[in-house]
Parts: C-alpha cells; structure tokens; sequence
C-alpha cells in the first residue's frame, strides 16, 4: 500500500493523501483581487487529485506584496473570489490553505517575466520596510525603512485581520510564511536583522515577531483547524539563521500550538550558496521532524512519485510539496496515484481515462 496516498489527519481536517501543492506566486492579481486565473490554476490542481493546495503567498497588506499582481486579503471585498475558488477545490475532495505573507524589504517587484527588478515609484512601486535599513541588493536605490513599533504593531493586526478573512473566504490550513527572506526571515536572521531592542540580537528576540504574529492569528483562527509555518532551515550563509535555531524555533512553534513546519531553505541573501540537487531540503524536514517530534512538510526538486513515496515511507516529512512539477502536471495526484498502484478516486469527468 503507497504511503504516499495514505491519510493524514491535522486537527478536524482530514487529507485524502500526502501530496501538496506548494504556494507559488502568480503574478496575476489586480490590487490583491483574485481572478478566473486564480481559479483555474488552482480549481485544476484539486481536480487532478491532490490532498492539499496551499495558495500563494498572499499579502496582508499592500506594502507587503512581492509584486502589485500579488494576491492580497488586506479588504473584505477581496473574501469573495477566493470564497468561490475555495468551494471548488472542496467540491473535489481537496483541501484549500492559504499562506500568509509580508515581503518586507523583498517588497515591490516587477514580475518575473517584467525583469524582477526593484520598481521604482514610476513604476508603481512603493517605499519597503523591514526589520533594519539593509537592502537586499547593492543595485537597489534606496534601503528599506526599519519598522519602528508602531509599524511591527501594523504588521502584527495585519496577519491578525487577514486570518479573520481566510477563515471567512473557507480557507482550512493557514500558513505563515516565514521563509525565503521575507519579512518574518528578515527579523530571524543576523544579516537582515541589526537591531538592538528586544525584537533583534538574541536568537529569542529574533524570533519574537513570528511568535506574536503567531499568537494573534491563533486569536482568530479556530483551535480546530491546522496552523504550519514556512521557514527557511538555513540561509544557506556565513553568519546566517542555521538548522540548529529552526530546531529550536520548531520546538517552540509547537508547545504554541502549530501544527507543521514547512520545511524550505535560502532566499535571505543574494550571495547564497545551495547545493540544489534533488531531495536537496529533505534533510532538513527530518530532522525537525525527529527532533522538535512536529509534522514537517518536504519541498525543493521533488519530481518523481517513487521519490516522494519513500520521503514518506522512510519517515523523513509527513507531507511533500510540489511546485514546479505541478506546473508541468496539473493532474499530479492522479499520474502518481497510476504509477504508484494506488486505487484513487478520480472526477466522475475523466473517469474513461483511469485505466
């Protein structure tokens, strides 16, 4: 019996199997409105038989958009596509999550296929913040501004209201991303983070905006449904966050109440250094798993199922996260579910094909 499409229970949510497919940013978005792309792209992935679809990186505030086509839950008008993509993906047997986002100095970008360049306010870009004036490009005209208290007290009402709003639209996994240099990153790591009052220096300092973002969006997000957090298990950098603190950080995140630890790595700084190959991350999920004893999930160059079945079956994650395979396969969960031998049940629609 595949392991792979085992169940998995989080709480009240219950996953049909153990395949994921991983927050990745669109580009689509029109002042943080969700579209008909949003809902195919998605809508066709719940089709194609997967347990779980964690939606983009979805900013919670405008200033927290990687890009101004970046979906965004900061209005109460934004609730209402996503509500409808959210029932689809339901009505498939699937699972809607959501991930919970603040770019901070990685903020205001043109889209990958526009260059990815800093944007200017020509352009339509905006002012960053983060947790000290250090830019993450020497090629950037000006540093970020340092959040001062009034600013980490925004932050934290922002991921706060944008929980309330998931919830709402019929999300029921919320991810804070706290991974790949963004905001939440910025604060853990020495080299985006200089500051000198009790949000910076220690390792438990560094670590306090995740956990008061955490504790506030635990305020609205029922004790019931699944809560992950995103991180980077290294920075991949001398002087940087190590796999050593996200262990800690692990065991901490738990006795708070999360549920799994997305396990992700690098994209603080520009001068990384990854040995990208494949099952690259996997390390990383393991040993959180073994050591902090939370649900971890795999990502990164994960692209065959025999290769996903035996991270499961070897106890290395719980979950594995697919991104760019997906992107190859919108029908994932049923190619690997053939390949595999597992009996699944597919859409009534393309029933004819399951041979």
């Amino acid at each position: 019996m595949s392991q792979l499409f085992s169940i998995h229970q989080l709480k009240s949510v219950i996953l049909k199997n153990r395949i994921v497919i991983s927050p990745m940013c669109q580009y689509s978005a029109v002042d943080g409105f969700a579209n008909n792309w949003h809902l195919v792209h998605l809508g066709a992935r719940a089709a194609g038989g997967v347990g779980l679809i964690i939606q983009e990186a979805t900013a919670v505030s405008p200033e927290g958009r990687i890009s101004p086509g970046d979906l965004g839950l900061w209005n109460d008008a934004q609730i209402e596509k996503l509500k409808e993509i959210n029932h689809f993906i339901l009505e498939q047997n699937s699972v809607p999550g959501i991930q919970l986002a603040h770019a901070g100095r990685k903020a205001s970008c043109a889209a990958p296929w526009q260059g990815g360049h800093k944007l200017t306010e020509a352009e339509g870009g905006w002012r960053t913040v983060a947790p000290s004036p250090i830019r993450f490009s020497d090629r950037e005209e000006l540093p970020p501004l340092e959040l001062d208290k009034e600013g980490i007290a925004k932050v934290i009402a922002d991921f706060k209201a944008a929980t309330k709003r998931s919830l709402a639209a019929g999300y029921k996994v919320v991810e804070l991303h706290a991974a790949h240099g963004y905001l939440l990153h910025q604060f853990m790591s020495p080299l985006s983070n200089e500051r000198t009052d009790e949000y910076g220096g220690s390792f438990e300092n560094r670590i306090r905006l995740l956990l008061e973002v955490t504790e506030a969006v635990q305020t609205e997000w029922p004790a019931d449904l699944p809560l992950f957090v995103r991180i980077s298990g290294t920075d991949w950098a001398d002087g940087g966050w190590t796999l050593d603190e996200s262990v800690a950080l692990a065991k901490i995140l738990k006795e708070k109440g999360v549920d799994l630890i997305d396990c992700s790595s690098g994209g603080l700084v520009y001068w990384q250094k990854i040995p990208v190959e494949p099952n690259y991350q996997v390390f990383i999920a393991e040993r959180i798993k073994k050591e902090a004893h939370i649900c971890t999930g795999a990502v990164g160059l994960i692209t065959e199922a025999q290769q996903a079945e035996a991270i499961v079956a070897e106890g290395k994650a719980d979950l594995v996260l697919f991104a760019r395979e997906s992107l190859r396969d919108a029908h994932l969960g049923l190619t690997f579910a053939h390949e595999l031998g597992a009996d699944v049940v597919w859409p009534k629609q393309y029933e004819r094909a399951k041979l």
